[in-house]
């Protein structure tokens, strides 16, 4: 059929639209018109038979600004489609029916004081909801409404500008605008919106500080301490924050006062510097300056960011204590050996009050229990109450107190009494005699030769004299014969000891003494005598000292080191028989037990064995044990047989009661068979332990060499075939080699000799 839909009436209508159809049968009626699509049979209805488009309501570009829909062509009778479905698009016309409107209100910008014309504050915008591209409908310009004279806009960007350079933040801190947005480019029938602007001034430091008055008076007592406050005062400055920071300062009269800032309150506090004198100075002008911390460059033009004010100080009088001349103390000089009574010195004083009251002097006892010192209350003079002595004391330290006459003590009013201290030197008087630094003693050895330096004497002197310590050595004149020993004074205050001789013999004579007399220079000139002893001492080949004792070195050169420990366990069984004997009643038991020994002692001291077959080896004899190779009987029980000696068998009469002490003859004689009887049936165990816990202890000895022993010796028995081995049955002193020629060999080998050499028989019967 080709229908073709037009707009009727030249396109899209605002409240109702129409569209017309081209059909060869216009007319007739056989078509039907339908739609479709976005508001079809809502928004939009067709007219069946024309195909007129009709809109049912009014239509708001803002919320759609078109629509789409499809029609249909249909046979009304058949209701075939006689055309394909045809689009087509209804826009909606805008027109200029909203006004601007500010989205992001309240708008609140800021800025400096004393900005340049034209800073930006901030920015504003206005939006319109027409369309931007259909004519003027949305196109915003800016303006302002109040405040116009002091900022302005930019009419199209919206940017709110300073209009004036004097803003003032003191004179007014903040603004308000009215901002105005206007569509259709600002021409007549525009639609427009306002919103309101708040603009704060920020504070620049445009003020200095100010004193609200120019002078302040403040009075103050001359008595006041350092550091006491005398007043607070504080400089205003019209800036806010940081800007009023300030601090201060004094031009004048600064050695007497200072001032501070409180940080708080940013006030300025005078305080006292150094102590007031009301009779000096009645009356101070303090100068006292503010200046602010933070100084903006820029305004510098302005003036100076500083201001001053006069503080006056008033110094109110009191009554102040007497003071010392000079206030800091006194050092005095004294001899010694000055008189009770006598003038030391004489300190002053003053009051520095205008009444200038008359003034007492004491001394603080606390300082001077002793009451060494004395001073005159009205005149100030010190004396000399006891004796003096520099050696005990060189220094006294005393406080001297000082009041007003009308006070009779400080304790009534201590702050009107003064101290000083008075330090007191006591010169040196030559009052003691030099003496030997300490109690001297010095050791040669036997071979010394002459000349040879063996010791250096010093001495100490109490005194302490000007021209220095000299001291002068010599021999004491009881010593002044001495022909073993010479002095030599080395001229330093030191004097060395020589020996004269050689050839000294500690056996012959081991300590010397020798008086020594020093003399000092003086004056006046003081002497004294000190002892010195010398030990003559047995040397090793170096020189090195072995022993001082005469008795020991014999010993030590007749016997070998395992000889003189079995030696010196002999002695130690001696001491406790010795103690025995003093503890128990007599016995003839504990007797016997010390013939055994004594013999045994002197068999040892004349034995002459030959040096290389001298061997240390425990040998043990046992009751008919196994000899040498029992090594585990310790019996003593063999010793009960007290009186089986080889010299009594060949006395029928039993062994010589003249061998025995005197309390053993007793028992023998008057007891007869029962002493006998007794003696033998004694009980030996005591020496039995005590033996055998020697023995235990020389074998667990780790201090000496392995080949030192103990021996222990026993009796065989009566019924032994063997002869007894024992040295303690025989008193004979018959050896191999005779060591008599060891007497020729000179004083050194004498001992040896008499060790070595037979007997004579008068010992050996003794």
């Amino acid at each position: 059929m080709g229908v073709e839909p037009v707009f009727c009436g030249g396109g899209v209508y605002r409240h109702r639209a129409a569209i017309c159809w081209k059909d060869s049968d216009e007319g007739e009626g056989n078509i039907k018109y339908t739609i479709t699509g976005e508001g079809a049979g809502t928004i939009f209805i067709i007219d069946e038979l024309t195909g007129d488009i009709h809109a049912t309501e009014r239509l708001d570009r803002e919320e759609k600004a078109s629509y789409t829909l499809r029609a249909r062509a249909r046979d009304r009778l058949s209701n075939d489609l006689l055309e394909s479905e045809s689009e087509f698009v209804i826009k909606v016309q805008d027109i200029n029916d909203s006004e601007p409107k500010f989205l992001e209100g309240p708008y609140i910008g800021s800025v400096a004081e004393l900005s340049p014309i034209g800073t930006s504050v901030m920015k504003v915008n206005a939006s319109d909801a027409d369309d931007p591209t259909y004519g003027s409908s949305a196109k915003v310009v800016y303006s302002v409404m109040d405040g116009e004279k002091i900022f302005t806009v930019d009419r199209n960007e919206g940017i709110i500008m300073t209009a004036v350079a004097d803003l003032d933040r003191e004179t007014q801190d903040r603004y308000e605008l009215v901002v105005k947005a206007t569509d259709m480019a600002g021409q007549m029938g525009g639609l427009s919106g306002s919103t309101t602007v708040t603009i704060v001034i920020t504070d620049v430091n445009d003020n200095p500080p100010r004193f609200p008055q120019k002078m302040y008076q403040f009075s103050v007592s001359e008595g006041a301490a350092v550091g006491t406050p005398v007043g607070r005062i504080i400089a205003t400055d019209a800036d806010m924050g940081e800007n009023t920071d300030m601090s201060y300062l004094i031009k004048e009269e600064g050695d007497l006062f200072k001032v501070t800032t409180d940080v708080e309150t940013q006030e300025a506090i005078v305080s006292i510097k150094k102590p007031l004198d009301f009779e000096s100075k009645r009356t101070h002008n303090v100068v006292v300056e503010a200046v602010n911390k933070h100084v903006d460059p820029r305004f510098v033009d302005l003036g100076s960011f500083r201001d001053q004010t006069i503080v006056r100080v008033s110094v109110s009088d009191i009554d102040e204590p007497p003071i010392f001349q000079p206030a800091d103390g006194t050092i005095m000089e004294v001899q010694e050996d000055t008189k009770v009574g006598a003038l030391i010195g004489v300190i002053s004083a003053r009051d520095p009050d205008v009444k200038n009251k008359p003034v007492r002097f004491s001394i603080d006892r606390t300082t001077d229990q002793e009451m060494i010192f004395h001073i005159d209350p009205d005149s100030g003079a010190i004396t000399l109450g006891k004796v003096l002595d520099r050696e005990t004391a060189g220094w006294h330290n005393i406080t001297m107190l000082l009041m007003h006459f009308l006070f009779i003590s400080p304790v009534e009013n201590h702050t009107m009494a003064s101290h000083s201290a008075v330090s007191i030197r006591i010169l040196d008087v030559n009052d003691n005699p030099p003496e030997l630094a300490t109690p001297y003693e010095a050791s040669i050895c036997e071979d010394a030769k002459p000349g040879q330096l063996i010791h250096t004497i010093s001495v100490v002197d109490k005194d302490e004299p000007q021209s220095g310590h000299r001291f002068y050595f010599t021999l004491a004149p009881e010593g002044s014969s001495n022909r073993h020993f010479t002095l030599w004074d080395v001229k330093d205050n030191t004097a060395g000891i020589r020996t004269q001789r050689s050839g000294f013999n500690r056996h012959e004579q081991n300590v010397y003494f020798l008086p020594i007399l020093v003399v000092e220079s003086g004056p006046p000139s003081l002497s004294s005598t000190g002892t010195l002893t010398i030990h003559v001492c047995g040397c090793d080949p170096e020189g090195v000292i072995q022993s001082c004792n005469a008795t020991a070195y014999s010993m030590s050169a007749a016997l070998s080191p395992g000889a003189l420990i079995a030696l010196l366990v002999c002695i130690l069984i001696l001491i406790v028989i010795i103690i025995l004997f003093v503890a128990m009643s007599p016995s003839p038991s504990v007797l016997v037990l010390l013939i055994l020994t004594l013999k045994r002692h002197r068999k040892g001291q004349r034995m002459a064995e030959d040096e290389e077959d001298m061997r240390d080896n425990v040998i043990k004899y046992n009751d008919e044990g196994g000899g040498e190779q029992d090594t585990q009987a310790y019996d003593m029980s063999a010793l009960r047989n007290l009186y089986d000696f080889p010299e009594a068998k060949s006395c029928d009469s039993g062994p010589d009661i003249r061998s025995l002490p005197q309390w053993i003859q007793a028992n023998r004689v008057g007891g007869g068979a029962e002493g006998a009887a007794a003696a033998a049936a004694a009980d030996f165990s005591l020496f039995k332990g005590y033996i055998r816990k020697k023995v235990e202890q020389a074998d667990a000895d780790l201090s000496v060499p392995p080949y030192d022993s103990f021996q222990t010796y026993a009796f065989e028995g009566n019924s032994s075939p063997a002869l007894s081995l024992s040295s303690i049955h025989t008193m004979s002193t018959t050896s191999e080699q005779d060591f008599s020629y060891l007497s020729d060999w000179g004083p050194r080998f004498r001992q040896l000799a008499g060790y070595y050499a037979p007997a004579n028989p008068e010992e050996e019967g003794s």
